[in-house]
C-alpha cells in the first residue's frame, strides 16, 4: 500500500500520517514514512529527537546525490532512468515509532511541470518504490497543489485529502481532486480533521457531497495531540485520535484486500 496525505496548510496531515504509519507498524507492516513537506515535522511526530531530525538532509537538497543520479556530463541533459533502492537503504532512518523515515524535502523551482534534476529524483523515488506484501509507504505531502503539479504524487495508490470544515479547505480539496484525476491516482477520499463541533462535521460532509468523494473518517480536535505539537513531542498513539486513525486504517486495509 502506498498512500499519501494532502490538503491545505494546518489541517493535520502530519499528525494523521504519523498515526497511520505507527498503526501500520503495529499490524506488522514494514513501513516507510516519507516527509515531502518543507516544514519537515514528520520525524518529530514519529518520535525522532529534534537534534537527530535536524541533521537529516532532504533528498531534494542533496546536491551530490542528485548529481550522481541524474548527471550525464552534458549541461542541461539529465539521466531520468536510474535505480532508487540504494537511496532508500542508505538514507532512511528508523524512528521510535518503528517506521523508517525518508526526508524528501520540496523542489523549489518555477513552474508546475519542473523537469529539473531534483524533481526527477523525487518523482523516481515515489514511482519506483516497489511495495510488497506486508509493506507500506505513507507520504506526507506539502500543503496545497504544488506536489501534484510536479507529479510527485503520481505513484500512490490512495490519496487522502484532509478538510477542516472551512470553505478554503474544501476549495483546495476540489482542485486537488481534479489534478489527482488527471494524474491517474486510482483512489481519492476525504478525511475530516480538526473539526469543531457538529457544525464542522456537517461542513465536511457537505464538502464530500459537493466534491462527490467519500468521507472516510471524522477526526475532532484532540488536546493531547495539540499539546504534543506545541512541545515538539511525538504524536500520542494511545488516545482518542489514535483510536480513530486505527479505525480508518482498518477500513483502508479492508477495502484494499
Amino acid at each position: 500500500m502506498k498512500l499519501a496525505l494532502s490538503g491545505k496548510g494546518g489541517v493535520g496531515k502530519t499528525t494523521l500520517a504519523a498515526l497511520l504509519a505507527a498503526a501500520l507498524v503495529r499490524r506488522g507492516y514494514a513501513t516507510l514514512a516519507i516527509d515531502a513537506d518543507p516544514a519537515l515535522n514528520l520525524g518529530g511526530a514519529l518520535g525522532l529527537p529534534a537534534a537527530e531530525a535536524e541533521r537529516l538532509v532532504p533528498i531534494a537538497e542533496d546536491v551530490d546525490l542528485v548529481a550522481a543520479k541524474t548527471g550525464t556530463g552534458y549541461p542541461g541533459v539529465y539521466n531520468l532512468s536510474f535505480p532508487v533502492e540504494d537511496v532508500i537503504s542508505n538514507r532512511a532512518v528508523m524512528t521510535p515509532a518503528g517506521a523508517g523515515l525518508l526526508v524528501m524535502g520540496t523542489v523549489r523551482a518555477a513552474g508546475g511541470g519542473c523537469t529539473c534534476p531534483a524533481a526527477a529524483v523525487v518523482r523516481a523515488l515515489l514511482r519506483r518504490l516497489v511495495v510488497g506484501e506486508r509493506q507500506a509507504v505513507v507520504l506526507d505531502l506539502e500543503a496545497g497543489l504544488e506536489h501534484l503539479g510536479r507529479g510527485t504524487a503520481a505513484g500512490v495508490d490512495l490519496l487522502l485529502v484532509l478538510v477542516d470544515g472551512s470553505a478554503a479547505s474544501c476549495g483546495v480539496a476540489g482542485r486537488i481532486r481534479d489534478l489527482a484525476r488527471e494524474l491517474g491516482i486510482p483512489r481519492l477520499a476525504l478525511v475530516g480533521s480538526r473539526l469543531d463541533g457538529d457544525g464542522g462535521v456537517e461542513a465536511a460532509r457537505d464538502c464530500a457531497g459537493r466534491l462527490d468523494l467519500p468521507l472516510l473518517a471524522v477526526l475532532p480536535d484532540d488536546p493531547a495531540v495539540a499539546r504534543a505539537g506545541r512541545e515538539g513531542g511525538p504524536v500520542p498513539t494511545d488516545g482518542a485520535m489514535a483510536a480513530l486513525a486505527d479505525a480508518l486504517l482498518d477500513k483502508l486495509l479492508e477495502e484494499a484486500a
